[in-house]
């Protein structure tokens, strides 16, 4: 006897759809830019927990101070580049109908004579209002993006941000701050370098910098040199004079509790190539710990390459070929001056500080671990 049919076979089964992910609400959404020397990079996010989640993005090396080292002007070239490159973010600012934003410019637009003029000709392309940000303030901002990532440890921080025009330094003494609150302390430097008082443990700027040379500005001082082991020599020490002024800089440090973060390209960069990576993955990068022989091999293998092999290795990037060099010459020197071996590396600067200090304000951070 032929068995029976169980009931409903051959039914076709109920679908399960996957909901589409909700649009964020605009009301909750930020948006922070940073132009500076060599690029133009957004992002727009939402507050999460104690942190924010990315909804959008956008980076292009634009190379706004070309020629500014020469001229003292931005060029139209450039500028016509960037204003492009801003179009762009302007669609992403609409599409996603951001209203709370920081549209900040950094050392090229200070340096410029012209930078008035291309602030009104970028509101009037593109209706961006881009404000020209202090050094103190731009040393503030990669500061507090940091915070996540200083050890509980650590009791004396140096935040080194390596950019296109200027490089900022920052030391921060947290040995009285307990040991969990400190990446918290950080973060409360959002208010300024020398906060009100407050009942909570402050972290404390010891002093800070900004060298007026950035990965940009350092090549082009150095251009007329052909040989590329005295080049990159002559820009690291050259850089190094430039921090006499630096208060920690004469002083002998202790090595034990003390940590050394770094953001920019150059860093990053670095780690990807240490890391032997591919294709460039943040998760990877953001937080790694280098060990200062680990970067001098690294960086031997940039001179040993020379300029045509960086420029064809796909770990430094059409974009940076011409800039890993002083970028490294920057790090070496630092990396020499101090008593470290280790450096943190951060995929994080400019733009994820104003991200911080606008949620910080609104007070829509949650008040957890970091």
């Amino acid at each position: 006897m032929a068995p029976k049919r169980p009931k409903a076979a051959g039914a076709f089964p109920k679908p399960v759809e996957s909901p589409a992910p909700a649009r964020p609400d605009p009301n909750a959404l930020y948006a922070a830019l940073d132009l500076g020397t060599n690029s133009c990079r957004m992002l727009i996010a939402q507050p999460k927990g104690s942190q924010f989640h990315v909804v959008d993005s956008f980076s292009k090396s634009v190379q706004l101070g070309h020629g500014l080292e020469k001229t003292g002007r931005l060029s139209r070239t450039s500028m016509a580049r960037t204003i492009s490159a801003l179009h762009v973010c302007r669609q992403k600012i609409d599409r996603h109908k951001v209203a709370r934003m920081r549209l900040v410019a950094t050392e090229a637009c200070r340096r410029a004579k012209n930078a008035r003029d291309f602030i009104r000709q970028v509101r009037r392309e593109t209706g961006l209002k881009l404000e020209i940000i202090q050094p103190e303030e731009e040393a503030r901002l990669a500061v507090i993006s940091c915070a996540p990532l200083v050890s509980t440890k650590t009791e004396q921080l140096l935040v080194v941000d390596i950019g296109g025009g200027s490089t900022e330094l920052v030391w921060i003494d947290i040995s009285a701050v307990p040991r969990r609150d400190r990446p918290r302390a950080i973060m409360r430097l959002h208010a300024g370098f020398h906060p009100p008082e407050s009942p909570f443990p402050a972290a404390k700027v010891v002093d800070w910098i900004s060298v007026p040379l950035g990965v940009a500005t350092l090549r082009d001082q150095f251009s007329d040199v052909a040989d590329d082991a005295a080049r990159y020599a002559l820009m690291s020490w050259y850089f190094e004079e430039h921090l006499s002024d630096f208060a920690p800089y004469a002083d002998e440090q202790e090595r034990e509790g003390f940590q050394i973060v770094g953001t920019s390209g150059t860093v990053t960069t670095v780690a990807a190539t240490h890391l032997g990576l591919r294709r460039y993955d943040r998760t990877k990068v953001d937080g790694l710990r280098m060990s200062s022989d680990q970067i001098e091999t690294v960086i031997q293998r940039y001179l040993e390459m020379g300029p045509t092999g960086r420029r064809r290795d796909p770990r430094i990037g059409p974009d940076r070929h011409a800039l890993i060099m002083s970028g490294s010459a920057i790090l070496q020197a630092l990396l020499r001056l101090w008593p470290t071996d280790r450096l943190s590396v951060a995929d994080r600067g400019l733009r994820e500080g104003l991200l911080y200090a606008q949620m910080s304000a609104d007070g829509v951070l949650e008040d957890g671990p970091l």
